[in-house]
């Protein structure tokens, strides 16, 4: 059944989820690799940002659209999460209200989740590192929030910016989040392989005194570009 965008009040139990091995081999690389290595895409923005230092993860997506100041959908996800999956969690609207805590990180975290990306404000920021449980949002915020109006679970859901579906691999560090299409993710994990490789090699001739202007011949287009030295 094909589901349209932030559609409202759907649960859908069955997805699939990229395959496992090529989103352990992405687990491996950084976000920015990946983003580049994908076509410079995929980038969610850049206000989204962990709630403490050095929480990364790498996993797959179980989408979840709430209402503005309600976590209702919050619950209802967490029945279908499965080990290794992230929850994304969009908005229907711009809101930083506390839609999660270290309850629903206990609850997640029993089910196998790796961590949770939200468009939204997240709360209990102390327990929630003690806990190790990752967590990338727009905002932290102690407000509260209601269980009233339905959302949606496992749809197509735009988050920060970045379209993601259900079964996505998702991969979150310090320099933000990207999202990967299930599709591609083993053509996308070799690409990033191949980048890490090659930027292996440039770091080295870096650290021994060599130029990037040598490096990438950049000295004969910056002379095009009318670029001139003066003594």
């Amino acid at each position: 059944m094909s589901i349209p965008m932030n559609a409202v009040g759907i649960v859908k139990r069955r997805i699939e989820r990229a395959d496992r091995a090529a989103v352990e081999k992405l687990s491996r690389f950084g976000v920015a690799t990946i983003h580049e290595a994908m076509g410079r895409v995929g980038l969610m923005k850049p206000y989204m940002r962990p709630i403490y230092p050095r929480a990364a993860m790498c996993g797959t997506a179980v989408t979840v659209l709430l209402q503005p100041g309600d976590n209702w959908m919050m619950h209802v996800a967490a029945e279908q999460l499965q080990a290794g999956d992230v929850v994304v969690a969009a908005c229907t609207t711009d809101n930083d209200d506390g839609f999660f805590g270290d309850l629903l990180a206990t609850s997640f975290q029993a089910r196998g989740a790796k961590g949770l990306i939200i468009d939204g404000g997240v709360r209990d920021v102390a327990e929630l590192e003690k806990m190790g449980f990752p967590v990338f949002s727009r905002a932290i915020h102690a407000k509260g929030t209601i269980k009233a109006t339905i959302g949606s679970v496992n749809v197509a859901v735009v988050c920060a910016g970045a379209v993601v579906n259900p079964g996505d691999a998702v991969i979150a560090d310090a320099d933000g989040v990207v999202v990967v299409p299930a599709a591609i993710a083993q053509q996308v994990a070799d690409a990033a392989e191949k980048r890490e490789s090659l930027e292996g090699e440039k770091r080295a001739k870096l650290a021994v005194g060599v130029l990037g202007l040598d490096m990438y011949n950049m000295r004969e287009p910056l002379q095009k570009a009318g670029l001139k030295y003066i003594d």
